[in-house]
């Protein structure tokens, strides 16, 4: 049985910490900032970030090398960062979601596992694309978690893209109608 740190700040990741649990696996829940020390004190062995806030800093990315991985919404390298589905709306990227590793960046490690989504935001809304992505990524990730945690996926480095995390004053997103962005 492996010990797997499972970082998230939100409710709608718990049900894939529970799947690892069903697995077998000793998943550990935080949504704390963690240290080398607490991963030490604990015996981590692996780490699965999913909707978490903080950023994982280097001592502990170095400690386990290839061993931490971040689950993103977006398709990267487009969109890294918060919101990746509205900055793909804005920006007209690539949509989809992508398991990669971590390093001191914000998403920009390499890419393990990646699938795109073709939303059509004329009938889509933000929370919908949302909840699809959520289950892609969860898909995804059960599907190839033995190969994850075995290191046995080849990682590609990540060129070009960027984008997401950013709004300019002249852009106006409605919350109630995602479609409606003046600029």
């Amino acid at each position: 049985m492996n010990t797997i740190l499972f970082l998230t700040n939100n409710q709608n990741a718990l049900a894939l910490a529970d799947w690892l649990r069903d697995q077998g696996e000793n998943a550990i829940i935080s949504g704390d900032r963690i240290d080398k020390g607490f991963i030490d004190k604990r015996g981590i062995e692996f780490i699965v970030s999913f909707n978490y806030r903080s950023i994982i800093i280097d001592e502990v990315i170095r400690a386990l090398p290839r061993r931490v991985i971040n689950l993103h919404i977006g398709y990267l390298p487009f969109n890294r960062g918060a919101s990746p589905n509205l900055w793909s709306f804005i920006e007209q990227t690539p949509s989809g979601v992508t398991i990669h590793e971590v390093d001191r960046g914000i998403d920009t490690g390499d890419i393990l596992l990646q699938e795109k989504i073709a939303f059509d935001y004329k009938k889509e809304t933000l929370a919908s694309a949302y909840a699809k992505s959520l289950d892609l990524i969860q898909s995804l990730f059960k599907s190839r978690w033995s190969e994850l945690k075995n290191l046995s996926i080849n990682a590609v480095k990540q060129t070009g893209g960027g984008g997401g995390g950013r709004i300019t004053a002249r852009q106006r997103v409605s919350r109630s109608n995602p479609r409606s962005i003046t600029t």
